[in-house]
């Protein structure tokens, strides 16, 4: 350090520039070779501090001043060392520019610092000589050093191939500093307008699954919306302007994507058509043009296919294929709307109408609703307004209209007075209009009509009976003829004798022959005599309100012959299916109603219009028919299900036929002996035994499946009946069997094969009523069981109806008894 005193200034100079030229070429060395430098300290005291210390000390005998500041030698040294500090200074900026560390740029005020502080040193010579102060100032002097030598070896790094990279990470912490990654960033901006500017920095990494199609089309709009800032082309653009970073011949290669279809998928996301942005298929590119003439074709055959247009469309000179035709129907919308079309409408050359299951469908639902309603004594819902009047306007559409109620005639409520009570006929001497009741009416002519008719010894005698009008306007029949009340329209025969057509046919089980001929008239005045009474007297209901049950409900049904309807020509156009519902205790008719078809929906029909009569079972007791499974878990969600362990057993047998034959008991008595044992499940008392029984029973399973595949039959069928046989076990609720059904099924087909089968489904309805009338009024007879002997089903149900006139005619008795046997009756009105 003496030697170094007696230096000029020109010395000095020159010895730190070749200070410098010697580290940069140590830093040089090493990087290029990976060596380590023998020295960290040389390249940072780029002045030797002996010349500070002797330039110091003549500047403060020359300048020296009594307070200790030597401020001429101060200012003397940063005046000729400020160069360094500004060298520095841009070094650090211009590394900080290079490798884009904006938030580095404070690193440039470090050879600042360090130099101000070397200043201040020299000119307060008794501060300068303080340890702490001179450590402080070698502190910023190396920061600053480490700093540029840091951004320098980054810079580089980030130049340098991949192996040169690694190599860097050998070198000591005081030579360069270890080049790491650059942490990945991303920085989101929204501008006044709405736009969104990412901006992405450092290693990414993306993994999408390129089987589905959705997420390959999102991943090359991504790619595509990839820009650099600052690059531009003068060709080649985007629609919107851009010039992306990633080309669409690039993404084509890349993802086997036609160059096309990519630029069809943009397009898609500048207009933001997001329906075929989402759709899973795609095809060739079409012109509006196009698909409008295709779609114009298709207008007018809605009921041909893709196929056949475009077989159309073929044979009038076009070159379209069939992918564009589909891909034109997909695209327009016209593929889903047909589709929906042809599950809700009939759609063909000579038709367009709503399919029948579906609009029955549709009604059965708006019934099921309905009906909960009003159980919950609730008004209708808006939604429910709005689809019952769609509804009623596509009825209006097919001329569908429910049928009118009948007014009751005079001779009608003679009937109900006959039949069902003994009141008095109020006759006030006053005309009405036999069809709308209005008193407003004038007798057409002075002139009377002679009216013929039978009386009760069978004679033809006749009455005078005059025409009136009917004033009344709503009434839309303005003439009308006052009978007497024993009289009917259009027939010489009084009321009596039809009464006793209806007696004759239902108690004595005859014929339409033998009653007319008994009568006197022919075997179809007799028949519209006896059908006349299925509207013309009052349904039960209406006598008694709601008619008490046991809350355990059997449902079956029988087909009959209706050779007249409007079914489609079919192998079963001439039957259809009468349907039971009776009450399992009392053996009382709750319901009867005839359905064209035996189906899941006429199923659901009918035990709709059960449960709208105020019906609630508590259980409900079917056949092995499968479908009222669903019905009744979705009309009588709370009704437990139970099927005839009777028609189980039976269906057992005829597996066991199909399987091995139909003389299986003697070629393999071990079937017979299962079958034995199947009777036994049923036989127990407790459920337990049962449980055990049936468990054994299919564990002979791998035994009979390996004599034959057809045995498995009879095990699946147990396994699926299982728990709809076995609830009757230990129940005192549940009967076993449906037995009672099966016993109002029996004296139907008595009535019914008198008939040889009903003409069309309305006379069908007409008998039905009539039917259930006679039914329910007739007493079981004195072979019948013991509990039921004698009584009639309304009877059985809790009603004193013995001592009413309709009960003593289907006894066998005549309505002209003395009249001291119907005083005490029961009261109907």
């Amino acid at each position: 350090m003496q030697c170094t005193i007696g230096l000029t200034n020109r010395q000095r100079w020159w010895g730190a520039v070749a200070h410098t030229i010697a580290v940069l070429g140590l830093v040089t060395l090493t990087v290029a070779t990976g060596t380590t430098l023998e020295s960290t300290g040389g390249w940072f005291a780029c002045p030797p501090q002996a010349i500070e210390l002797a330039e110091r000390r003549r500047g403060h005998r020359r300048g020296s001043c009594r307070c200790g500041f030597a401020w001429r030698i101060g200012w003397y040294w940063m005046r000729r060392s400020w160069m360094v500090a500004a060298v520095r200074s841009e070094a650090l900026l211009a590394l900080v520019c290079l490798t884009e560390r904006q938030e580095w740029a404070w690193l440039c005020l470090l050879p600042w610092v360090t130099w101000l502080w070397k200043g201040i040193g020299i000119a307060w010579p008794g501060l300068g000589h303080q340890p702490l102060y001179e450590g402080m100032g070698r502190v910023w002097e190396r920061a600053s050093g480490v700093a540029l030598l840091g951004l320098g070896m980054v810079w580089l790094g980030e130049r340098l191939p991949a192996s040169g990279r690694y190599g860097l990470g050998a070198l000591p912490v005081g030579i360069c500093l270890q080049q790491r990654a650059s942490e990945p960033q991303v920085e989101v901006e929204r501008d006044e307008e709405g736009v969104y500017h990412v901006q992405l920095r450092g290693e990414f990494a993306l993994h999408v699954d390129g089987n589905v199609a959705f997420y390959k089309r999102m991943l090359i709009i991504f790619l595509g919306l990839l820009e650099v800032p600052g690059e531009t082309r003068a060709s080649r653009r985007t629609r919107d302007g851009r010039t992306p970073f990633v080309r669409q011949e690039q993404m084509a290669a890349w993802f086997g994507v036609p160059h096309p279809v990519i630029s069809r998928w943009f397009d898609y996301w500048l207009k933001q058509d997001w329906r075929r942005m989402l759709s899973q298929r795609w095809g060739e590119v079409l012109t509006q043009e196009v698909q409008r003439r295709v779609i114009q074709s298709w207008v007018k055959f809605p009921w041909w296919s893709a196929r056949r247009i475009w077989e159309h469309l073929r044979s009038q000179g076009s070159d379209i294929t069939l992918n564009q035709v589909k891909q034109i129907g997909r695209e327009s919308g016209w593929t889903t709307l047909r589709q929906r079309l042809r599950k809700q409408y009939q759609i063909s050359a000579e038709s367009f109408r709503p399919r029948d299951e579906w609009l029955v469908e549709q009604l059965l639902g708006q019934v099921q609703q309905l009906v909960q309603r009003l159980e919950a004594l609730g008004g209708l819902i808006d939604e429910q307004r709005i689809e019952i009047a769609d509804l009623e306007a596509l009825c209006r559409e097919l001329h569908l209209e429910p049928a009118r109620l009948r007014r009751p005639l005079p001779w009608v409520l003679r009937v109900e007075r006959l039949l069902l009570g003994r009141w008095k006929l109020v006759d006030d001497d006053v005309v009405r209009c036999i069809y709308c009741g209005t008193t407003d009416v004038s007798r057409k002519s002075r002139k009377p009509r002679w009216k013929h008719y039978v009386d009760e010894k069978g004679e033809e005698r006749k009455v005078a009976v005059y025409r009136y009008y009917c004033h009344n306007p709503a009434c839309k029949y303005k003439t009308f003829t006052n009978l007497p009340p024993n009289l009917i329209p259009y027939s010489r025969w009084t009321l009596d004798h039809h009464v006793a057509a209806l007696q004759m046919y239902e108690w004595s089980r005859s014929v339409y022959r033998c009653t007319g001929q008994m009568l006197g008239v022919s075997k179809m005045t007799a028949y519209c005599w006896v059908s006349g009474f299925g509207y013309q007297l009052l349904p039960v209901a209406a006598l008694f309100g709601v008619v008490r049950c046991s809350g355990v409900v059997g449902v079956d049904e029988k087909y009959v012959l209706v050779p007249k309807n409007d079914k489609p020509d079919e192998k079963m156009k001439r039957w259809m299916y009468v349907y039971f519902a009776v009450d399992c205790y009392t053996y009382d008719l709750l319901y009867i109603e005839i359905y064209p078809y035996n189906t899941k929906q006429s199923a659901r029909a009918f035990l709709l219009a059960l449960r709208a009569k105020g019906y609630h079972p508590r259980v409900v007791v079917t056949d092995m028919r499968v479908d009222y499974r669903d019905v009744v878990a979705q009309v009588f969600p709370k009704a437990v299900h139970h099927e005839c362990i009777f028609h189980a057993l039976q269906e057992v047998r005829e597996h066991a036929k199909d399987a091995y034959g139909t003389n299986y008991a003697e070629t393999y008595p071990e079937v017979e002996q299962l079958l034995e044992e199947i009777d036994r499940i049923f036989d127990a008392r407790t459920k337990r035994t049962a449980r055990h029984r049936y468990e054994k029973v299919l564990a002979q399973r791998e035994k009979f499946e390996a004599q034959t595949l057809e045995a498995a039959a009879i095990f699946d069928f147990l396994e699926r009946h299982w728990l709809y046989l076995v609830n009757s076990i230990e129940s005192q609720l549940i009967p076993s069997t449906n037995n009672a059904t099966e016993e109002v099924i029996r004296i139907f087909t008595q009535h019914y094969k008198t008939f040889c089968g009903f003409e069309n489904i309305k006379s069908a309805r007409l008998y039905l009523g009539v039917f259930e009338k006679v039914y329910r009024f007739s007493p079981f007879s004195d072979d019948a069981q013991k509990r039921i002997r004698g009584k009639c089903p309304l009877e059985l149900a809790g009603y004193e109806v013995q001592k009413l006139p309709m009960v003593q005619l289907f006894r066998g008795l005549a309505l002209q008894w003395p009249i001291s046997a119907f005083q005490e009756l029961v009261p109907n009105v």
